[in-house]
């Protein structure tokens, strides 16, 4: 055992506080090591010093002022967590009297989204007004101009049935085919027909201002329809 570890261990010799295996170590250095032997003589006049020292009774109120003063620190966290719940009320204070315009708002701005949605995409109105012109960017094939070819059930003849056939257009507005829903459909109406539609004049249906192919367009003996 050196110095500095016996000099470590010196108040425990004294008092009995070290093992019995560090105690024999101890007093082998010290058997050797004067200056050792001079400290462990310090100890001895210390300990007889604190022995003599009248012990003073500590203040009736001493525990109560302790538990005063912890109650009255504060940690860093805790000091944290109050700065916080100051913010955090400040802002829900600020910002409740606004939530419910900006909710409307909100809302607003979704049903005038769909509304607009509905009505340019999906190419829908939304509401119909009788003799109305159609205000979407989808608008139906339609006949312009029909040839001045007599048809049966177009002169007014009680002895004729009424025709009524549906055209499908291609982009380009001619009648790709057509098909008699009702009326005659013997050979002499069938070339008449044939003659009409490569005569006359139709639009193709168009989807944002571009001719699409597939427009129908319903014709009948007395007055022209148009379906999308």
């Amino acid at each position: 055992m050196n110095c500095r570890q016996s000099e470590r261990k010196l108040p425990g010799y004294l008092d009995g506080g070290i093992s019995p295996r560090e105690h024999a170590s101890v007093r082998e250095h010290l058997t050797t090591c004067q200056s050792c032997q001079v400290q462990l003589e310090r100890y001895r006049r210390l300990a007889v010093c604190l022995a003599n020292v009248h012990a003073e009774m500590p203040p009736a109120d001493l525990a109560l002022r302790i538990r005063i003063r912890a109650s009255q620190h504060v940690t860093p966290a805790a000091r944290l967590r109050k700065a916080w719940s100051t913010v955090s009320m400040t802002f829900e204070d600020f910002l409740k009297p606004l939530a419910v315009p900006a909710t409307g708002g909100i809302l607003t701005a979704l049903i005038v989204f769909v509304l607009v949605a509905h009505n340019v995409l999906v190419g829908v109105p939304v509401g119909i007004v009788p003799n109305d012109l159609p205000l979407n960017l989808v608008q139906p094939a339609r006949l312009e101009s029909l040839a001045p070819f007599p048809l049966p059930g177009s002169q007014g003849d009680s002895g004729s049935a009424p025709l009524l056939l549906e055209a499908t257009l291609n982009a380009q507005g001619q009648v790709v085919s057509y098909k008699i829903l009702a009326g005659p459909s013997d050979q002499a109406v069938l070339r008449q027909i044939d003659q009409m539609m490569m005569f006359s004049h139709f639009r193709p249906e168009l989807s944002f201002g571009r001719p699409q192919a597939g427009g129908r367009v319903l014709l009948s003996f007395s007055e022209v329809r148009v379906h999308g």
